[in-house]
């Protein structure tokens, strides 16, 4: 029997077209329907072969973005024929609207947000201090990340899961224990002694299992530059016990 790692996604399909609008720089209601299909699909293939599990919405969007790249190259449409695109403009533009609301409803204070008992190492704020401002990343840029590492360190390995000496549960109280150390961790460097395509998806679903339990939050201060791990929990939670 196959060993097989299954995560629950945690954001949806509105999400990744978004990201895939912003990393190609693109209007909103100008889509280059082709390339954000093609590039939307190679997403697709990549959680799919991480055993990531994809709710149905994501395989609906899928099927509509294909219908629309078909109509899209049909010969040209009537003058009074809506742009099929609309179709997905709209609930982007109703998405993006509901999230700018609930960003600004999250920023207001909450009593004991982000309250922290333990103490980092002393050198924990010098290491960062010169830093911009953190913007926390989506689950799709961490996987630009995966992507990024896997090209760099095992160029033209294809990904396919494996059985590995680490377990999930094993790795992610691995990075959890390293995190209570040294206070925050880079996303490159937990990938420093992984030699196999098994090792680098093993560390990347336990990153994602942490993120998705609250345990921990992901930032990067440009896009260019790593992307940093930090803990968000408390010391005294026996967090081992809690990763499954």
């Amino acid at each position: 029997m196959d060993y097989e790692v299954r995560l629950d996604i945690f954001e949806g399909p509105l999400d990744l077209l978004l990201h895939l609008i912003r990393k190609n720089e693109v209007d909103i209601f100008d889509i280059p329907i082709a390339t954000i299909t093609d590039q939307y699909l190679a997403y697709i293939d990549i959680m799919e072969a991480l055993n990531i599990t994809l709710a149905g919405e994501f395989l609906v969007m899928a099927s509509t973005l294909i219908h629309i790249k078909s109509r899209m190259l049909l010969p040209g449409l009537g003058e009074e024929e809506e742009d099929p695109r609309l179709e997905i403009t709209r609930p982007l533009m109703e998405y993006m609207k509901f999230k700018e609301l609930a960003g600004s409803l999250s920023e207001r204070d909450m009593l004991y947000r982000d309250v922290f008992t333990r103490q980092f190492p002393s050198d924990y704020k010098n290491r960062f201090r010169s830093e911009e401002p953190l913007i926390e990343v989506s689950l799709f840029q961490l996987i630009d990340a995966f992507k990024r590492v896997m090209e760099q360190r095992l160029p033209g390995e294809q990904l396919k899961f494996q059985i590995e000496p680490w377990s999930l549960k094993e790795k992610t109280t691995f990075i959890i224990n390293q995190l209570k150390e040294r206070g925050a961790l880079y996303f490159n460097e937990l990938f420093s002694e992984a030699r196999t395509a098994g090792e680098f998806i093993i560390t990347f679903l336990s990153i994602l299992e942490l993120v998705q339990m609250g345990l921990v939050r992901v930032f990067q201060t440009d896009p260019e530059k790593d992307i940093r791990l930090e803990p968000h929990f408390k010391e005294e939670e026996e967090t081992d016990d809690e990763v499954a």
